[in-house]
């Protein structure tokens, strides 16, 4: 057994010697501990290493493929210096999809937040400004780059303010955890993703006293649920839903068949397999279908985006209906807020077509920008 790297060198000197551990080629490579992996992302954060000595551990550690026992000791580094504000809810559901965004294929989650909301469940979108690798849209690209709202500063609690006011509302990384936030020019420069991008989405910005923090998230490469099962029980997540959903989004079942896994409280992580037609009628499932059809004919950029999902809650109409009915319908279900998947699209489908939804959404740009 290998000895481990001493804390009494300096942090130039001990990245060095987790570089050379991580570093070494497919067969030489050696794995760190979970100290020694929250030591080396602990420096990164505080700006204790160059900029070339941080990107070379992230991208040597993702290239090895990071263990448990890294992701565990990466995400003890963030939870020191994350911030976390209360909330006065009995329940609250953070929606965090991959932070690079999408760019294939239109997506609509960012309305489908104020009507999970509007179903009783409180909800808020978790991300940032697009990243790499694949620079896609985001929650905060449209609130930001499409609707001109301002990024706030640190200390700046309006987003906060914004959540409580509406009980629903969108939260970005800069507010979260503003140590990783700085590393966005970093990471841009880096261009793959590192293991950052596992764990900046099981972070949790706003919170609950009641036993009632839910969080819904995805994962892209089959393996990865496991990491994020067994990070998120550090955390404060009474419940958890990972699934494969489209393009590394909380829209699970719709391209092709999800495996979600869900947990309640501390215990054992159920599997759960999901397409639409398991769990919709054969009426609805051919509507999600097809509306999926139509959109991935179109263009995935934040002005197509807006305007069917503008559309969709203003007039009930357009082919993003039916793909925000159903996300809607599904994580709604899957947190047990409402009993049945087809019976809450349903509800989903009426309160778009009353409009009110996107007077709401009016309201909140405004409180904000």
């Amino acid at each position: 057994m290998r000895e481990k790297i001493s804390k009494t060198a300096g942090p130039e000197e001990r990245m060095k010697s987790y570089i050379e551990l991580i570093a070494a080629g497919p067969r030489l490579s050696k794995d760190l501990s979970t100290e020694e992996s929250e030591d080396a992302l602990e420096m990164i954060l505080n700006g204790g290493v160059s900029d070339i000595r941080a990107a070379v551990f992230l991208i040597a550690q993702r290239m090895k493929h990071e263990t448990l026992e890294e992701n565990i000791g990466a995400w003890k580094a963030l939870a020191k210096t994350a911030t976390s504000f209360p909330l006065p809810f009995e329940k609250v559901l953070q929606i965090a999809d991959a932070f690079d965004g999408v760019s294939r294929v239109p997506y609509f989650g960012f309305y489908a937040i104020p009507l999970i909301a509007e179903l009783g469940l409180p909800t808020y979108g978790f991300s940032a400004q697009s990243l790499p690798p694949k620079f896609g849209v985001t929650f905060e690209d449209l609130l930001i780059k499409h609707y001109g709202c301002p990024l706030p500063e640190e200390g700046d609690r309006s987003r906060i303010s914004a959540l409580e006011k509406f009980k629903w509302g969108y939260i970005p990384l800069s507010l979260a955890h503003p140590k990783l936030n700085r590393l966005a020019p970093l990471r841009k420069e880096i261009v793959k993703r590192t293991l950052l991008s596992t764990l900046e989405k099981l972070l949790q910005p706003v919170r609950v006293e009641s036993g009632g923090n839910f969080l819904a998230s995805s994962y892209f490469h089959k393996g990865y649920e496991e990491s994020m099962l067994s990070v998120s029980e550090l955390g404060e997540f009474d419940r958890v839903v990972f699934g494969n959903g489209q393009e590394g989004t909380t829209l699970y079942g719709i391209h092709k068949p999800a495996k979600i896994f869900r947990r309640k409280d501390k215990s054992d992580a159920e599997e759960i397999g999901i397409t639409c037609e398991k769990i919709f009628s054969a009426e609805i499932a051919k509507n999600i279908s097809e509306a999926h059809e139509a959109v991935k004919k179109i263009e995935a950029t934040s002005a197509n985006i807006a305007q069917m999902g503008e559309e969709a809650l203003k007039q009930g109409s357009g082919p993003a209906v039916p793909l925000i009915a159903s996300q809607t319908a599904t994580l709604c279900t899957l947190f047990e807020q409402c009993n049945d998947y087809s019976s809450t699209y349903d509800k989903a489908l009426d309160l778009m077509k009353k409009g009110r939804l996107h007077q709401s959404l009016m309201d909140y740009l405004s409180f904000l920008c």
